[in-house]
């Protein structure tokens, strides 16, 4: 009797079990790990995400680290918990979420790193624009702008896997230069956080050390290159020395408009959001994505989407009204 009572139990449980993944798959629930969203863009990117996702059934949980790899990892441990079916992480420190990524796989979560790669960890899929490309258009622009003199090299934050990428696009356009002897490196530092502020100061005590002779500054995203400009200004060299960026933000593109950045790197957060909407989605149904590449991140070659990154200088700026990214009014032309 107990017999017959526990196997009717377990065929219970087990239907019940089956309907909850279906309702999951047809309504997967998305666990959203952001680096920090103090920063614009990253406010940006949850936006759209969560509008994409919503789009498709799904229901998405946001959670910012605020430039913390603890309070990142307990976190996604958090997300682990609540039961989602899929963890999108854009991670703060790329080479600590081992474990964390563990768990999730043990808990049967499919792991997607947004943006920035997760190393050494064995997660799902990796999705973001073409670093190594942004890198080279960066280097190109300036080089372009500056073929000969001393340049100061701004790297991204240590912690961050971009910013190495980033800096491989840009040598792959420095380095013939290097060797010509028509640019000289006269420096060149990471820059931890991504931190305007850090940037100011490296750049203030570059500009010292080389008596205020630095011709060109290679500057990984638009926070550096903000930081680099105000060191410049105080010596009245504000646009007088290109300076690279990446991301447009408002402020950027505004430098750029005013001359004093020599560019900017647009990548559609719109898209990237929405394809990794989509991506997550088809993860949590068992779905086959379509991927156009892949990245060793250690541990494994990851399956990843790649996106393709806009250069933006003042000659093409508009697009960013045309896509609706900024209206004529915000950037006050």
């Amino acid at each position: 009797m107990n017999k017959i009572i526990s196997a009717a139990i377990m065929t219970a449980m087990l239907a019940l079990s089956s309907s909850a993944a279906m309702a999951d798959a047809k309504n997967p629930k998305i666990g959203f790990s952001i680096d920090d969203l103090r920063v614009e863009r990253w406010t940006r990117d949850r936006d759209f995400f969560i509008a994409a996702a919503e789009k498709q059934g799904a229901k998405v949980f946001v959670q910012s680290a605020d430039a913390s790899e603890q309070r990142q990892i307990s976190q996604i441990e958090n997300l682990i918990s609540r039961g989602v079916d899929v963890l999108v992480i854009v991670p703060f420190n790329a080479t600590v979420l081992n474990n964390t990524v563990k768990e999730a796989k043990k808990a049967g979560i499919k792991v997607l790193s947004y943006d920035r790669l997760i190393l050494n960890a064995d997660i799902d899929a990796y999705i973001s624009f073409d670093n190594e490309k942004v890198g080279e258009m960066q280097a190109e622009v300036v080089s372009k702008l500056q073929p000969k003199g001393n340049y100061y090299l701004l790297g991204g934050s240590p912690t961050d896997n971009n910013a190495k990428m980033l800096r491989e696009g840009q040598m792959k356009v420095l380095k013939p230069l290097i060797d010509k002897g028509d640019i000289k490196v006269v420096g060149q530092q990471w820059v931890k956080d991504w931190s305007a502020t850090e940037a100011l100061s490296i750049v203030e005590n570059a500009l010292t050390a080389n008596n205020n002779k630095i011709d060109a500054i290679v500057a990984s995203n638009d926070g550096t290159a903000g930081g680099a400009i105000q060191a410049l200004a105080a010596q009245k060299l504000a646009g007088k020395v290109p300076v690279s960026g990446q991301d447009a933000d408002l402020a950027a593109v505004k430098r750029v408009i005013a001359g004093t950045q020599a560019m900017t790197v647009y990548k559609p957060l719109k898209t990237i959001a929405a394809e990794a909407a989509k991506l997550a989605v088809q993860l949590a149904r068992n779905e086959k994505p379509a991927y156009n590449s892949s990245y060793d991140n250690g541990l494994k070659k990851v399956s990843t989407v790649l996106l393709k990154p806009t250069p933006l200088t003042k000659a093409n700026v508009n697009i960013l009204v045309d896509d609706g990214f900024y209206t004529k009014a915000q950037l006050g032309n």
